[in-house]
């Protein structure tokens, strides 16, 4: 009985906010008609409208919304790029902000850029260590040497969602500092911005949520290997 309590809890920990997130994000995702524009109109309006022109406005993949500083594009899923709805705009205008942060260089933004290369490494590194950990520990029979690898590919399977902890105040910066005061200008009516503000919360929350869900592989890790 406490194992099934522990492991609820844990399920819990690791999917609840992504399940929230989305919950949220489909919630407000129904067209209304007296919002103004789609998400993908929006976003190249705001661009425009704070100088960044030479910033694309793509299609992407579901479920995928983000800026790519390196493309210089916002990059919005089919829903939030077609549709006219509060989801649509408030996560368009939270993809914004991040372009406004590169765009004013902030170092902020440049600071989490960083933290993903060495944390993208670094998971690379871990996986390599996992699938080699049986064969190095085979080879040369010395527990303690595969015991270090198994160590280390269990620590960079945190480091993802470590990196978006740390840099939470990057996206919340998008949504609280920059999108939600654009929003106010007019964009979206009054009596709508308590539930503008619950998808920027959501927006804002996404990567970490999606980083904790992925701390499954972890177990399926441990199930491999005990095979």
């Amino acid at each position: 009985m406490h194992f099934i309590i522990i492991f609820l809890i844990v399920i819990a920990i690791l999917f609840g906010p992504q399940w929230w997130a989305q919950y949220t994000f489909r919630r407000y995702d129904k067209p209304l008609e007296r919002i103004q524009g789609s998400g993908g109109e929006l976003a190249r309006h705001l661009l425009d409208r704070f100088e960044m022109s030479h910033v694309k406005v793509e299609k992407t993949e579901p479920n995928s919304d983000h800026y790519d500083p390196n493309d210089l594009a916002v990059r919005l899923s089919p829903n939030n790029f077609d549709n006219k709805s509060l989801t649509a705009v408030a996560v368009a205008a939270h993809e914004v902000g991040h372009a406004i942060q590169h765009h004013r260089k902030e170092s902020l933004l440049a600071w989490r850029s960083r933290l993903a290369v060495f944390a993208d490494a670094v998971q690379k590194f871990g996986v390599a260590a996992m699938m080699v950990m049986p064969v190095v520990t085979a080879v040369t029979r010395a527990p303690a040497l595969g015991g270090f690898l198994f160590f280390i590919g269990i620590g960079s399977m945190f480091m993802a969602t470590v990196v978006h902890l740390i840099t939470l105040p990057v996206e919340t910066d998008a949504s609280f500092n920059k999108a939600l005061p654009i929003l106010e200008q007019g964009y979206v009516e009054a009596e709508d911005m308590p539930k503008v503000r619950r998808i920027l919360r959501a927006a804002a929350l996404t990567y970490l949520a999606g980083s904790m869900a992925s701390l499954l592989n972890l177990w399926r890790w441990i199930a491999i290997l005990r095979r």
